[in-house]
Protein backbone atom coordinates (compact mmCIF):
# COMPACT_ATOMS: atom_id res chain seq x y z
CA UNK A 1 0.00 0.00 0.00
CA UNK A 2 1.34 3.40 -0.95
CA UNK A 3 2.13 5.62 2.05
CA UNK A 4 0.19 8.81 1.29
CA UNK A 5 1.27 10.56 4.50
CA UNK A 6 4.86 9.54 5.32
CA UNK A 7 5.11 12.36 7.86
CA UNK A 8 2.32 10.79 9.99
CA UNK A 9 3.33 7.70 12.01
CA UNK A 10 0.80 4.89 11.59
CA UNK A 11 0.98 1.19 12.31
CA UNK A 12 -1.82 -1.28 11.67
CA UNK A 13 -2.06 -4.92 12.61
CA UNK A 14 -4.86 -7.41 11.95
CA UNK A 15 -4.87 -10.63 13.98
CA UNK A 16 -7.45 -13.38 13.43
CA UNK A 17 -7.87 -16.79 14.96
CA UNK A 18 -10.02 -19.48 16.50
CA UNK A 19 -10.37 -19.18 20.27
CA UNK A 20 -10.83 -21.86 22.90
CA UNK A 21 -11.97 -19.82 25.87
CA UNK A 22 -15.29 -18.38 26.93
CA UNK A 23 -15.67 -14.86 25.55
CA UNK A 24 -18.13 -12.41 27.08
CA UNK A 25 -18.10 -8.68 27.81
CA UNK A 26 -15.85 -9.14 30.86
CA UNK A 27 -13.36 -11.11 28.74
CA UNK A 28 -13.29 -8.34 26.13
CA UNK A 29 -12.59 -5.66 28.77
CA UNK A 30 -9.79 -7.87 30.10
CA UNK A 31 -8.34 -8.32 26.59
CA UNK A 32 -8.26 -4.57 25.98
CA UNK A 33 -6.61 -3.97 29.36
CA UNK A 34 -4.01 -6.67 28.74
CA UNK A 35 -3.10 -5.80 25.15
CA UNK A 36 -2.74 -2.09 25.93
CA UNK A 37 -0.50 -2.87 28.91
CA UNK A 38 1.56 -5.36 26.87
CA UNK A 39 2.16 -2.82 24.09
CA UNK A 40 2.55 0.28 26.29
CA UNK A 41 -0.56 1.95 24.82
CA UNK A 42 -2.83 4.29 26.78
CA UNK A 43 -6.61 4.45 26.64
CA UNK A 44 -8.65 7.59 27.21
CA UNK A 45 -12.09 6.04 27.50
CA UNK A 46 -13.87 2.86 28.44
CA UNK A 47 -14.41 0.14 25.84
CA UNK A 48 -17.62 0.20 23.85
CA UNK A 49 -19.03 -3.31 23.46
CA UNK A 50 -22.06 -4.32 21.44
CA UNK A 51 -23.63 -7.79 21.46
CA UNK A 52 -25.50 -8.87 18.35
CA UNK A 53 -28.51 -9.89 20.44
CA UNK A 54 -29.54 -12.78 18.20
CA UNK A 55 -30.09 -10.46 15.26
CA UNK A 56 -28.89 -11.73 11.90
CA UNK A 57 -27.39 -15.09 11.04
CA UNK A 58 -26.47 -17.58 13.77
CA UNK A 59 -22.86 -17.78 12.52
CA UNK A 60 -22.48 -14.00 13.05
CA UNK A 61 -23.58 -13.93 16.71
CA UNK A 62 -21.06 -12.37 19.05
CA UNK A 63 -19.56 -8.99 19.84
CA UNK A 64 -18.26 -5.84 18.18
CA UNK A 65 -16.00 -3.82 20.46
CA UNK A 66 -13.71 -0.82 20.40
CA UNK A 67 -11.41 0.92 22.84
CA UNK A 68 -10.05 4.41 22.08
CA UNK A 69 -6.34 4.97 22.50
CA UNK A 70 -4.48 8.23 22.96
CA UNK A 71 -2.68 7.05 19.83
CA UNK A 72 -5.80 5.79 17.88
CA UNK A 73 -7.75 2.60 18.77
CA UNK A 74 -8.28 -1.16 18.90
CA UNK A 75 -11.32 -2.94 17.45
CA UNK A 76 -12.32 -6.50 18.26
CA UNK A 77 -14.90 -8.65 16.53
CA UNK A 78 -16.00 -11.98 18.01
CA UNK A 79 -18.05 -14.71 16.32
CA UNK A 80 -19.10 -16.70 19.39
CA UNK A 81 -20.79 -19.60 17.62
CA UNK A 82 -17.83 -20.06 15.30
CA UNK A 83 -15.21 -19.55 18.02
CA UNK A 84 -13.48 -16.96 15.83
CA UNK A 85 -12.09 -13.48 16.51
CA UNK A 86 -10.60 -10.67 14.46
CA UNK A 87 -8.85 -7.66 15.97
CA UNK A 88 -7.40 -4.54 14.41
CA UNK A 89 -4.81 -2.51 16.25
CA UNK A 90 -4.38 0.95 14.69
CA UNK A 91 -1.92 3.32 16.27
CA UNK A 92 0.04 6.49 15.62
CA UNK A 93 2.78 4.97 17.79
CA UNK A 94 5.05 2.08 16.89
CA UNK A 95 4.51 -1.19 18.76
CA UNK A 96 6.00 -4.67 18.76
CA UNK A 97 4.03 -6.94 16.38
CA UNK A 98 5.49 -10.13 17.85
CA UNK A 99 4.35 -9.11 21.35
CA UNK A 100 0.87 -8.21 20.08
CA UNK A 101 0.41 -11.52 18.27
CA UNK A 102 1.87 -13.55 21.15
CA UNK A 103 -0.30 -11.89 23.77
CA UNK A 104 -3.46 -12.23 21.67
CA UNK A 105 -2.82 -15.89 20.87
CA UNK A 106 -2.19 -16.72 24.53
CA UNK A 107 -5.10 -14.61 25.83
CA UNK A 108 -7.67 -16.29 23.59
CA UNK A 109 -6.03 -19.72 23.90
CA UNK A 110 -5.93 -19.71 20.11
CA UNK A 111 -4.25 -22.66 18.44
CA UNK A 112 -4.42 -21.14 14.95
CA UNK A 113 -3.89 -17.45 14.20
CA UNK A 114 -3.00 -15.39 11.18
CA UNK A 115 -1.82 -11.79 11.14
CA UNK A 116 -0.92 -9.04 8.73
CA UNK A 117 0.87 -5.82 9.57
CA UNK A 118 0.86 -2.76 7.35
Amino acid sequence: MKDLAPNITRQRLVIEGFFERKVDEKTIVSFFGGITKELGLRTYGKPTIHATGKKGKAINQGFDAFVPLIDSGIALYVWGNAGFFSTVIYTCKKFNVKKAVGFTKKFFNAKRVAHESF
